[in-house]
């Protein structure tokens, strides 16, 4: 009997604690500013816990922000990234569409980016041209 009640009162112990960021800490760790952290809060992008005035930020934010920052870095439109965050989210089969989504992106950035390519090249060649 005692072994099963040590058993028990070991395993409530060690529930995992979950970490969660002020929006400060998001600042200094991704380099943005607050006023950042909160706009992308205003277009739907970030979810956090409220306790008042305060935000309280938990992983799954921390993920969202990451994947902002690096569609922004990648000049994908906030509807683009909200499209694949929110697929990210998705529970059956999320990571694959997200995937595929992501991947037809880049393809259509990529298409963009050789259009653009060739039409500076073009451009130099008639300037080239006396």
């Amino acid at each position: 009997m005692e072994g099963l009640l040590s058993a028990t009162s070991t395993s409530d112990a060690i529930r995992p604690t979950q970490r969660t960021w002020s929006i400060g800490e998001l600042a200094r760790h991704f380099d943005v500013t607050t006023r950042t952290i909160r706009f992308y809060e205003q277009e739907g992008l970030l979810h956090p816990q409220r306790r008042g005035q305060t935000r309280i930020y938990h992983d799954k934010d921390r993920v969202r922000l990451k994947l902002t920052l690096r569609g922004k870095r990648l000049g994908f439109s906030l509807a683009e990234i909200r499209e694949v965050v929110d697929l990210y989210d998705a529970a059956d089969g999320g990571g694959e569409k997200q995937l595929t989504r992501l991947l037809d992106i880049l393809a259509e950035k990529r298409e963009g980016l050789e259009r653009q390519l060739r039409d500076l090249t073009a451009m130099q060649r008639e300037l080239d041209d006396p």
